[in-house]
């Protein structure tokens, strides 16, 4: 409460009108608070958060980028003693949002394109005279640096996990690891968290936040981090792909030698991973925290990508076999669990006809009212179409509704079928409605069937009810 008194107070100083509405949103990974406020004719983020010299980085960094013209929450006021700051509203929508909603790879690439087209602006451009002394806690991803995250690896998620290792061979792997990173050339913006949940995307643009870790460090860093994002899932020939294009980019603005590149980029690959693991061992393994532990089957494909691979070149043989050792163990894991008998039943139907009765006796699940969203069969040119028709999915998915629509169903089916498989229940079904039963509801029937798919190794039965009246 005293927060949201604070942001206020605040608020009120800087608006100059009174606060209608203030809302907390969704903790994630950190300890910061963070609240949308709002009023008869303006809404802001407000922020608390009781580490001033991450406050003080985070703000440094956005006057500087702001500065620069890049896509950063534009600060509004600040109160660095009491902990708080207003920024921009930037929506809710995320590129991980987008990734979650089913559009297609051609598109999930130009917004990684736009994406990359951005990043050497932060990290050549920007990254010249930016102000270190504010970064925290070190000025460089330095060997310190590098060291502390291996052990956070270490300690959060080899140690919680139970995984065996010869603690001395081990660190004397990390020293060698870290003296060969050292050997890339260190002297850019290192972002340090780049991946699709810190990129808005608002007014078509992709938009960039929490940079207040940002330190120097090497450009391969930023670059691995946003390609082996866990939950992002791209596949091995989009990052190619990706990764190629960042390398042309880049050298518009400084000379590269790609293959000297190349040369440290999956060793940064493997560090970030390491990095992104120890936070998955701490918020998921010991906080318990969902999202964290549904990241971690995810990183593991990547490891075994990169050791299968043999992209890393600097022999690090204890590492290796730790690696190896969780690579089987998700393995195992993975084979429990595929060996669970859910089958999810995703339906579309029209509402003349009536909701779908559950025959499995179970009962659970949901269903979707697609009537909100913008009916392309009140036209003629779709009236004879359906929802698997490329005219009516490019209609319907133009809509700016419906991203947000298949957003929120996708996260409470994927809530319920992986607490059903920890339950073991062993039927869910899933009804999307509209008017005909043809467009609407057969559109999001087939986006949700695509999504669980790709997430879930499970049973799916996809049935459209008023098929036969097509």
């Amino acid at each position: 409460m005293k927060a949201q008194n604070l942001l206020s107070d605040i608020f009120g100083k800087w608006a100059k009108e009174t606060v209608l509405q203030i809302k907390q949103l969704p903790l994630s990974g950190s300890s910061r608070n963070y609240f949308r406020i709002s009023s008869n004719s303006k809404t802001v983020i407000g922020v608390f958060n009781t580490d001033c010299k991450e406050n003080e980085a985070f703000l440094s960094f956005s006057a500087h980028f702001f500065k620069q013209k890049l896509n950063v929450p534009k600060i509004l006021i600040a109160d660095i003693d009491k902990n708080i700051y207003l920024q921009e509203d930037l929506g809710d929508t995320t590129l991980f949002s987008l990734l979650n909603v089913g559009i297609k790879e051609n598109e999930i690439k130009n917004i990684y394109k736009q994406v990359i087209d951005l990043l050497p602006k932060f990290q050549i451009i920007a990254g010249k005279q930016l102000d270190y002394s504010k970064c925290y806690p070190r000025a460089a991803f330095d060997k310190q640096s590098m060291m502390w995250d291996l052990s956070y690896f270490k300690y959060y998620y080899l140690k919680l996990s139970n995984t065996p290792f010869d603690e001395q061979k081990l660190e004397d792997d990390f020293h060698t690891f870290t003296n060969f990173l050292l050997q890339a050339d260190c002297n850019y913006f290192l972002y340090r968290d780049m991946q699709s949940r810190n990129i808005m995307i608002y007014n078509n643009s992709p938009y960039f936040i929490d940079y207040q870790g940002g330190r120097k460090g090497a450009l391969h860093y930023d670059i691995a981090s946003l390609l082996f994002d866990a939950k992002a899932n791209l596949s091995q020939t989009l990052k190619n792909e990706l990764l190629e294009y960042y390398i042309e980019t880049i050298g518009k603005y400084i000379t590269i030698n790609k293959k000297e590149f190349l040369r440290f980029y999956n060793a940064y690959v493997l560090i970030r991973i390491l990095q992104a693991m120890g936070t998955y061992g701490f918020r998921g393994l010991y906080e318990k925290k969902e999202h964290f532990l549904q990241s971690i089957p995810f990183a593991v494909n990547n490891l075994e990508w990169l050791i299968r691979s043999q992209h890393i070149p600097v022999k690090l043989p204890e590492l290796t076999k730790v690696i190896e050792h969780l690579i089987n163990s998700e393995k195992s894991k993975t084979k429990n669990k595929l060996s669970h008998t859910l089958k999810v039943t995703i339906q579309s139907f029209s509402y003349k006809k009536g909701i779908p009765q559950d025959n499995s006796g179970n009962g659970g699940g949901f269903v979707f009212d697609c009537r909100a969203l913008h009916n392309p069969g009140k036209y003629d040119e779709y009236k004879s179409l359906t929802g698997k028709d490329k005219t009516v999915i490019d209609f319907i998915k133009n809509q700016k509704e419906t991203d947000e629509f298949l957003m929120h169903v996708f996260a409470l089916v994927d809530k319920s079928i992986e607490r059903y498989i920890e339950r073991d229940f062993s039927d869910l079904m899933v009804s999307f409605g509209c008017t005909g039963g043809r467009h609407r509801s057969v559109y999001c029937a087939e986006n949700l069937s695509k999504h669980i798919k790709e997430k879930y190794n499970i049973s799916i039965e996809l049935i459209h009810c008023e098929r036969e009246n097509w």
